[in-house]
């Protein structure tokens, strides 16, 4: 929460004027406690999931035959069914997985520095800051997977992101809870070893979401061979 009544008080404690963007964020986060803005998250992975993959649903039950050459696997088809049945299931399990998760991590969310004051990032902080979070998540999510691989983890947890044989950007993050809370895991260490502003925070997931949903789309912008 801003320490600040009014943007007058918050520019003579701070000696400067606010930008556009700092102005937006008081008027936004001023009454709102830091607990409120950090379960944020959740909601935004509910909203930005639902919105982003309805182009691909739209693409999977319209799609025009020239564009067949484009899917990864033309002969497979996901009915509306299907996909129904797909989106309901995750996000039954984002509400009862990761909102819970979100509510008991606030205290390590306050622990690690992630911070929601009036100083937003520079977009070179920005920049630099998804990047080192690129970078780890892709690291330590290719170990993870993996593991999942195994016989054991793929039999009791993974196979389950393997229901749907052909894959569609709802699919994305269908999976079993355990592996949404262990997958979760390498998309949060970035963030932990790099704290910044909740700003960026929500940004990362919100990205690392739509990634997933294009990369679980079934479509190559490259022609398929024959």
């Amino acid at each position: 929460m801003v320490p600040y009544e009014t943007i007058e008080e918050a520019e003579a404690a701070l000696g400067r004027g606010l930008s556009v963007a700092e102005k937006v964020w008081f008027k936004y986060s001023a009454n709102k406690s830091d607990f409120l803005l950090h379960c944020h998250n959740i909601l935004f992975l509910c909203f930005f999931y639902s919105l982003a993959s309805l182009p691909y649903v739209f693409i999977e039950l319209h799609r025009p035959n020239k564009f067949n050459k484009y899917k990864i696997q033309p002969k497979v088809e996901n009915t509306l069914r299907d996909m129904i049945k797909c989106y309901k299931y995750v996000i039954h399990t984002f509400v009862l997985s990761v909102g819970p998760l979100q509510i008991i991590s606030y205290p390590t969310i306050k622990l690690l520095g992630i911070r929601t004051d009036l100083s937003l990032p520079s977009v070179w902080e920005l920049l630099f800051q998804l990047l080192v979070y690129v970078i780890i998540e892709d690291f330590s999510n290719y170990w993870i997977h993996r593991l999942l691989h195994g016989p054991w983890a793929y039999e009791n947890i993974h196979k389950v992101h393997h229901e749907y044989k052909a894959p569609i950007g709802l699919a994305a993050p269908y999976a079993h809870w355990a592996e949404i809370l262990i997958l979760g895991f390498p998309s949060f260490l970035g963030p932990a070893l790099v704290p910044g502003h909740i700003v960026t925070y929500w940004l990362w997931f919100v990205l690392r979401q739509l990634e997933a949903i294009e990369t679980h789309s079934g479509d190559t912008n490259t022609k398929r061979r024959p």
